[in-house]
């Protein structure tokens, strides 16, 4: 391939992003991330971002990156290890903080044509501290909500967008930086803001949208009727597991039960069986139990169905599930602004085993088939 120009890529991974999803902290903010670690918890981001290197096909960039598993390790673990034009000091290989990404986000300021990241939208938050809209940049999902907007659908699309940014197939937006406030996230609140812009290049199919949320007296009686139907056709002998959402909690509502609204709450017979469940507690239930259905609803704006804020359900837990015992619930409102819906399970065989036509639950026996998919190249 013949260069007319190189680009220089900074690249930063934050190394402990996503570790609380599976483990059921929906996040790694603060003490979050002693108790993941008490819990099992192994990191995400670094394979994520190997995933992500191995992915892109152009040969016209450099990489300006962080020590350590901020950036160097993966990068040397990479197809594309050659690149590597210079490692940014100032942090250490102990364990990283906020800060240590703003100082390096900074350093790359005026070295850098593009910024990429690995990580979910408490890093995005810090890269905005850090260059405002002074950079374009590329955000690597690999966090637990991710609602911001300027995330790739998964680690192959961020390749693909990267590799067309190289050959100036792009174009650059700006994008919604959005956070929660994860101790409140924790405790069944939702408290999103906008904390402000980053430009991001942008191509049909590779980016995904903000979260939207949906309210009102229509919206609410469209979920109790969703809630009606499905306690309706239960079987009082089957597990059910119920995603996060409140058009999902709604049937527990309607049982009067007292669910976690984030949180992945396990069901039987009437009551609650396992509440707020992460990974290996989802695991038993499919031991001990067979033919456990799955209800869970898409996010509203984006379409994710898993991946983003339920990665309790994980590839190992999927797997174990019969595509057939996965209900997707979904109001008219949230439905109707969604073509196709995705998955990121963070395994691409999973998520191709997921891809295809489901019916969606949208009203009181009412369906709409859609597709749902996966990004690969």
């Amino acid at each position: 391939m013949t260069c007319s120009k190189i680009v220089k890529v900074g690249f930063i991974v934050n190394p402990i992003a996503g570790m609380g999803g599976r483990v059921g902290l929906k996040g790694t903010d603060g003490e979050a991330y002693k108790i993941a670690l008490e819990r099992g918890a192994q990191p995400v981001s670094p394979q994520r971002a190997i995933e992500f290197l191995n992915a892109l096909r152009n040969e016209c960039f450099e990489i300006y990156t962080a020590p350590g598993l901020m950036g160097e390790e993966e990068v040397s673990k990479s197809i594309h290890a050659g690149k590597l034009a210079m490692v940014i000091n100032g942090v250490g290989n102990r364990e990283t903080t906020r800060e240590d990404t703003i100082l390096i986000a900074r350093k790359m300021k005026g070295l850098v044509d593009i910024l990429v990241f690995v990580g979910g939208d408490g890093t995005a938050r810090d890269i905005y501290t850090a260059i405002g809209m002074e950079l374009p940049v590329i955000a690597v999902p690999s966090g637990v909500k991710m609602y911001s907007s300027i995330f790739a659908l998964n680690p192959y699309a961020a390749a693909d967008l990267l590799a067309k940014f190289i050959n100036g197939e792009t174009i650059i937006v700006e994008r919604e930086v959005l956070d929660i406030d994860e101790e409140a996230f924790r405790q069944d609140k939702i408290a999103i803001r906008a904390y402000g812009y980053l430009k991001t290049p942008v191509y049909p199919g590779l980016i995904q949208a903000g979260k939207s949320i949906y309210s009102g007296i229509d919206e609410e009686l469209n979920k109790e009727s969703i809630a009606e139907y499905i306690v309706e056709i239960m079987d009082p002998y089957t597990p059910y597991i119920l995603g996060p959402g409140s058009t999902v909690k709604a049937i527990c509502v309607k049982l009067g039960l007292t669910c976690t609204l984030l949180g992945v709450d396990v069901i039987l017979g009437g009551r609650i069986l396992v509440k707020d469940a992460w990974e290996n507690q989802l695991l038993d239930v499919l031991k001990n139990y067979s033919g456990v259905k799955l209800v869970v609803t898409p996010i509203g704006g984006q379409g994710f169905i898993f991946g983003r804020g339920n990665q309790q359900l994980s590839p190992k837990v999927l797997s174990l599930i019969d595509r057939d015992n996965i209900i997707i619930v979904a109001t008219e409102s949230k439905i109707r602004e969604l073509r196709e819906l995705y998955v990121d399970t963070g395994d691409p065989a999973v998520d191709k085993m997921l891809e295809g036509y489901y019916r969606v639950l949208i009203d009181y026996g009412r369906y709409r088939v859609i597709r749902v998919t996966s990004y690969t190249h």
